[in-house]
């Protein structure tokens, strides 16, 4: 104990946060063994020292758990409901909502040099991760040469397949700009079950259609959910559109 100048008892070490150095174990800790060891709370609470730079992020690494709980379910969630939890602030809603997006990003990067697609499961791989971070349904695009090199593949447009008469010329439009021999259509259900619709399979025979008139070959429609896709070409559904499928010699 010191004395104040009035007199008054009081300890040394007051001014000192209470969680001095706590931030640099957690940060050592993760450099030297990376994330596998950590907590969801513990990962969110490590996330958030670079948003929130002078408070205790533990507490609001449960709050944000208990909330929406999931680890997924926090990155994914609205950033007007980020807000809401006691102790975030709009730079840790951006960075937890950057997550997902950069993920995404990384992974695509990563397949960039792979480009050979010689089976359903590859092509299906490839596209789930187009959809990381994506919880609106969008449509996405796969476009491969003759000797089935990925030549192009991205985001059409935010909608649903459903409404892909309004994307059906972009879709030629592309595949004739791409000099395309194949096309791969792909779509996700953020509502969980991959399996098609009866109009998603209605569509799917149209933009095939839309497709022959430029000689370019539908050779697959992947639906998306999460991690796990479906193909409607190897599940044998369109036979009269998928008559042959991904050619694998």
């Amino acid at each position: 104990m010191v004395q104040n100048k009035d007199g008054h008892e009081k300890k040394a070490n007051a001014a000192k946060p209470v969680h001095t150095g706590h931030r640099e174990r957690v940060k050592n800790k993760f450099l030297k063994e990376g994330l596998d060891g950590f907590e969801p709370h513990a990962v969110l609470e490590l996330l958030l020292y670079y948003g929130i730079p002078l408070k205790d992020t533990n507490p609001i690494g449960h709050a944000l758990l208990q909330k929406f709980g999931s680890l997924s379910a926090v990155f994914d969630a609205p950033y007007e409901e980020l807000l809401k939890v006691d102790g975030m602030g709009k730079s840790a809603a951006t960075l937890i909502k950057l997550i997902p997006q950069l993920c995404r990003r990384y992974q695509e990067n990563l397949d960039k040099d792979k480009v050979m697609i010689f089976s359903y499961e590859e092509a299906g791989r490839i596209l789930v991760n187009k959809f990381i971070g994506r919880p609106e349904e969008v449509i996405v695009l796969m476009l491969l040469d003759s000797r089935n090199r990925m030549i192009y593949c991205s985001v059409m447009n935010e909608g649903t397949v459903t409404t892909a008469n309004i994307y059906v010329k972009n879709i030629v439009r592309l595949a004739v700009q791409y000099n395309a021999a194949y096309a791969i259509l792909s779509h996700n259900h953020p509502s969980g079950d991959c399996m098609p619709s009866r109009q998603d399979l209605r569509s799917t025979e149209w933009i095939s259609e839309a497709l022959k008139t430029v000689e370019v070959k539908l050779i697959d429609h992947i639906i998306v959910s999460g991690n796990d896709f479906f193909s409607i070409a190897n599940s044998g559904i369109l036979p009269e559109v998928f008559d042959s499928g991904i050619d694998t010699e």
